[in-house]
């Protein structure tokens, strides 16, 4: 099967990122699923943690509507200055510099791809930051067979704390064969 073709931001936010040395970019096939994430909810409030060099971003940009909003943080000074040049042109894109809670003037999010802080350290206000039917992602996770899911030997507690939020239904997908996702949705 032939290689899909990958968006041009995408491929220049991929670059960018080559260039700053920077190797904890989102996966294309994480990529693709952000797209159609962000596409779900064309006049939506998208909200990503973690920017990196604006691979993810680029990848939430290609399934940006018209109406969308997207608002990206990053910590990294440098990283978040790269990325905001990739998105200049565009007025439906907020890249901030800092702390992640600094998303939580854009909330709620119709789409959140929480990849960077807020993932383990305050999941409760990950989840308090979505709208009712919004959509969480969060990549970065190895397949478990076990149940309650397994990593290294131990019970995966943060993946079971999202898997089993009261407030959210959750679902793990593989992304590829030693990769997997959670995606979720706040429930009204």
């Amino acid at each position: 099967m032939a290689e899909r073709t990958v968006p041009p931001r995408v491929a220049a936010a991929e670059r960018r990122a080559a260039e700053a040395g920077f190797t904890k970019s989102c996966t294309r096939e994480v990529g693709r699923l952000l797209s159609l994430a962000a596409a779900a909810k064309p006049h939506g409030v998208i909200a990503e943690s973690g920017t990196g060099a604006g691979v993810g971003t680029a990848w939430l940009h290609n399934g940006l509507g018209a109406d969308a909003r997207l608002a990206t943080v990053e910590r990294n000074k440098d990283l978040a200055c790269r990325a905001a040049a990739l998105f200049a042109d565009d007025a439906r894109v907020s890249v901030l510099t800092g702390d992640w809670r600094l998303l939580e003037q854009h909330a709620p999010f119709d789409v959140f791809f929480c990849d960077g802080g807020g993932k383990r350290d305050a999941p409760e206000r990950v989840v308090d930051l979505l709208a009712p039917g919004g959509l969480l992602v969060l990549d970065d996770f190895t397949p478990s067979a076990d149940w309650p899911p397994r990593f290294e030997g131990e019970v995966d507690g943060l993946r079971l704390l999202y898997l089993t939020h009261p407030a959210l239904d959750a679902t793990e997908i593989l992304t590829t064969p030693t990769s997997s996702a959670i995606v979720a949705v706040r429930r009204g």
